[in-house]
């Protein structure tokens, strides 16, 4: 038991007391809201980390005090300070833990969710603390490692050098473990996850019989190479009856084509086969052809897509190819670039033909992308490569943070309108629109080209902010957008890892809020971007109304 005890003693005197009052404060400030709601899991998770990076910085601050030579309490002194800064933590942590669950009900009331009764702090605490534990057992490891290593060195190199190589190299040490074994272990374990995942065929997926769909015996693509995506994109959405019932009068039965991973080893053969199975299908004899570049996973939003059909009528084809099996947030921190290949080369193969056609007989040309499928539709083309033929124009749901023309417009709106709902110029070219439709402004007119980005003022994905690490992002801004805690605040670092976090479960939110696009605000982006004609209003709420049933 004495062994134990001196343990215990040992081990609580290693922590530096400006670390714990750091890190006990970085703790609170992650309990406060930020644009999704979180689970006791992941606040957990979130709570560790930040505290782990608050004690970081106070031990550094530490360090730099003792470099400096400035003074420091001994003994005694010391112990009473560390037991004052103990209790002082400890009841700030408490505090913080009690108001959490009303400032997640602050985010949770305005996306329409029940209120929860308690944020449950035991576990929060918990799952904080062993978080906490895992990342300091690292960075002792690293220290130990360091200081190995530069004592070795010092036999041959003056100290302060040798604890500059003994760093150096102990970072290229773990940081080749960390990325070049666990970090890829981890995506090439997930990977293989979501390939078996888009492998598997669906009891009620059944293979088309028409000739006229992909898949089927007469198609150009297999169907089981077209992976579970393709397959559920392919056998979903309406079909001509289900469109004349609704519409009352004659419609057609949409055309879709897709080409999964499987259909051929490269991106460039991917989207020759989708060209010629479009071809095939008579997809240039549509009135409207809409090039999709699905999410990471390859997967479609049938809220984009169905309600396009419908405001056509079924008068209408779609085509996209795959290029991950990844999810979109974990494909765009570890391959931003991801799809861009892909959504390139199936544009160029469509574009191309499509601009040999009779400018009167061929199809209104549009993109169409959502979350990480929006980058990548983005750089499927350059905006000079197709001034001379220009394509009608583009639907770009949730676009990422990342995402190069999105930034550009949102960096250069115009002065006065929310990073959350920028304004560009005269509206002519681009527009952006929320759950409000915001796409009719006053006394503008489109161009030739119509450019519009739906996107929530609560969407993580495209709302994260590198730079918020150190000063707050333009969207935190007043006015904040109407699914945004009016309790969000800034702290340096901490709302980092809380948008970090909030991009890993942006999908987690009821429909309408977050990554989760609804039918509805679909619908008028789609209007807006083909120029429907011949709805009235009542028609457009008739059809509101169908998906929202659905």
């Amino acid at each position: 038991m004495d062994v134990i005890q001196r343990w215990i003693i040992r081990f609580w005197l290693s922590f530096s007391t400006v670390g714990l009052l750091v890190g006990t404060l970085f703790f609170a400030a992650s309990l406060t809201p930020s644009l999704i709601p979180r689970s006791f899991l992941m606040q957990g998770i979130l709570s560790g980390f930040s505290f782990a990076a608050g004690y970081g910085i106070g031990v550094f601050g530490l360090w730099l005090w003792t470099y400096l030579e400035l003074p420091q309490p001994r003994d005694r002194n010391a112990r009473i300070i560390k037991l004052a800064a103990a209790i002082i933590c400890a009841a700030i942590a408490l505090v913080f833990l009690w108001r959490a669950s009303g400032w997640q009900n602050s985010i949770r009331v305005l996306m329409d969710m029940q209120p929860v009764d308690s944020a449950h702090p035991l576990r929060v605490g918990a799952i904080a603390l062993l978080t906490f534990i895992v990342l300091l057992t690292f960075a002792r490891l690293f220290q130990l490692t360091f200081l190995f290593l530069s004592g070795r060195l010092r036999r041959y190199v003056p100290r302060r050098i040798a604890y500059v190589i003994g760093i150096a190299i102990a970072a290229v040490l773990f940081g080749t473990v960390v990325n070049g074994v666990i970090f890829r272990y981890a995506l090439h374990v997930l990977d293989g996850s979501y390939q078996k995942l888009d492998e598997l065929v669906e009891d009620d997926t059944i293979q088309p019989t028409d000739p006229n769909k992909t898949g089927s015996a007469a198609s150009l693509l297999g169907w089981e190479e077209l992976g579970r995506t393709g397959r559920d994109f392919i056998s979903a959405g309406p079909s001509k009856q289900d469109l004349q019932t609704f519409l009352k009068r004659d419609a057609l039965d949409p055309i879709r084509v897709y080409a999964g991973l499987r259909s051929a080893d490269t991106p460039a053969a991917r989207a020759k086969l989708a060209l010629e199975e479009l071809k095939r299908v008579g997809g240039f004899d549509r009135s409207v052809l809409v090039v999709i570049t699905p999410t990471g996973t390859g997967w479609i939003d049938p809220a984009a897509m169905d309600t396009v059909e419908y405001l056509h009528g079924g008068d209408i084809a779609s085509v996209a190819i795959q290029y991950s099996y990844l999810a979109s947030w974990l494909s765009l921190l570890v391959e931003p670039s991801y799809g861009s290949e892909a959504s390139r080369a199936l544009f160029s193969e469509v574009y191309g033909y499509w601009t040999t056609l009779p400018k009167d007989k061929r199809p209104k040309l549009y993109l169409y992308g959502l979350s990480l499928g929006t980058k990548n539709s983005e750089q499927s083309s350059e905006l000079f490569e197709v001034l001379g033929d220009p394509y009608q124009g583009a639907l770009w749901a949730g676009p990422p943070y990342s995402s190069r023309i999105w930034r550009s417009i949102t960096t250069d709106r115009n002065a006065g309108s929310p990073a959350w709902l920028p304004r560009f110029r005269d509206g002519s070219y681009v527009r952006f629109t929320n759950q409000k439709n915001a796409l009719a402004i006053p006394n503008a007119h489109w161009g030739p080209m119509r450019i519009v980005y739906l996107q929530y003022a609560s969407d993580s994905v495209t709302f994260f902010d590198p730079q918020s690490v150190y000063r707050a992002p333009a969207w935190m801004a007043e006015p904040r957008g109407p699914d945004v805690s009016p309790q969000l605040r800034w702290y340096p670092i901490v709302t980092f890892l809380q948008l970090l976090v909030d991009m890993a479960v942006a999908t987690s939110t009821p429909m309408g809020h977050g990554h989760v696009y609804a039918p509805e605000h679909y619908i008028d982006a789609w209007m807006a971007v083909t120029d429907v004609q011949g709805w009235s209003g009542d028609d457009v709420a008739r059809l509101k109304e169908h998906f929202a049933r659905r």
